[in-house]
């Protein structure tokens, strides 16, 4: 496996070390058994396990999402693998309304550990309907987690506390994070992550910066050119947005004074929302300015090229909020320093299958 200390490389192995432990658990999807292998995450599956833990399915995501909520409620830990969220909309009945409630309705007896990988298209220049993040969405609903791992050495603990887990767990996942390597000496135990614990990926005093998935990457390097501007950032990778970490947010709301939201979702109505509201509801007399957000505008993604570069929102344009806050002048080379993101190109190593 030759891209084992790779973002989705940490996915495979979580899943062929979980799958190793319960002979009933099973894995399906479209395009688990492929060539590419679900971007690298499902490689090698089916000579491991066979073609009946490992299940190729047809292209109808309700009848695949049925079909696994069956599976999970029969006593199958079974993970299921949608290659993209946009197409898993079609399979929202049998999430809301069948999984999500089971475990509440038969009064905590009955459980559904199912966990759903739905993986986010954002950036790709592929339109309204292919390049969605709706954690807010899921989050929305009582009985089921979300998680959003940003970083390749929170891969492997927490998909591994998804599977595990006893309900349904949604793991989205970015594309432009498959191909980011890790701190190896760090991807060895699942203890380092339980449901509801972000992560401080930075300490600072001047500023808060509160985002998850790929918007940490971002944040991150927004945050260490700040910090060559004298303005020391305190980072704070969600990692799960439900439960979600109320007490780092509050501590570090209330120890900085000044919190930017990063939101890779739509800002009405979306996640960002909450977390303010946790927020101004927790720490409003600590507060030294009114929280800012950086988030998707309120209108579909485009398709053209020519013009997703005016509607994505990268590193320049989080440090230039970020020194708004401070009630700074943005440095003239900020934006030199801190590159715009290229349509369709999330970096370097970027090795899609489309």
């Amino acid at each position: 496996m030759n891209n084992k200390n790779n973002f989705a490389g940490e996915i495979l192995r979580a899943t062929i070390d979980e799958m190793k432990k319960d002979p009933k658990s099973i894995i399906m999807g479209l395009g688990v058994t492929d060539p590419k292998g679900v971007f690298g995450t499902t490689l090698g599956l089916t000579e491991c396990f066979g073609s009946e833990r490992v299940i190729e399915t047809p292209t109808s995501e309700n009848a695949m999402t049925g079909v696994g909520v069956g599976l999970a409620i029969s006593g199958h830990r079974t993970i299921l693998v949608h290659q993209r969220l946009d197409f898993f909309l079609l399979a929202m009945d049998q999430l809301v309304n069948s999984a999500a409630k089971w475990h509440y309705m038969y009064g905590g007896q009955k459980s559904v550990p199912l966990t759903i990988r739905l993986v986010l298209g954002r950036g790709w220049g592929q339109g309204p309907t292919h390049s969605q993040n709706l954690h807010a969405w899921f989050a929305h609903v009582p009985g089921l987690k979300v998680l959003m791992p940003a970083f390749t050495e929170d891969v492997y603990p927490m998909l591994c506390a998804a599977i595990n887990d006893p309900n349904p767990v949604i793991f989205l996942e970015d594309r432009w994070l498959h191909s980011q390597y890790g701190n190896s000496e760090n991807q060895k135990s699942n203890s380092a992550f339980k449901f509801g614990m972000a992560r401080i990926v930075r300490r600072g005093k001047d500023l808060t910066i509160i985002s998850s998935g790929y918007g940490s990457v971002l944040s991150l390097n927004a945050a260490k050119y700040l910090a060559n501007n004298n303005v020391d950032t305190e980072l704070i990778d969600l990692r799960s947005i439900k439960p979600v970490d109320i007490n780092s947010i509050i501590e570090s709301a209330k120890k900085t004074g000044r919190v930017l939201v990063v939101d890779s979702g739509h800002e009405f109505s979306g996640f960002s929302s909450e977390i303010v509201k946790i927020i101004v509801t927790n720490t409003f007399s600590s507060l030294k300015s009114a929280p800012l957000v950086i988030a998707a505008r309120d209108v579909p993604e485009p398709t053209s090229h020519g013009v997703i570069g005016e509607f994505k929102f990268g590193a320049f344009e989080i440090a230039q909020k970020a020194f708004d806050l401070m009630e700074k002048p943005t440095p003239l080379d900020c934006k030199s320093l801190l590159k715009p993101l290229l349509p369709d190109v999330p970096d370097v190593n970027f090795k899609g299958p489309f």
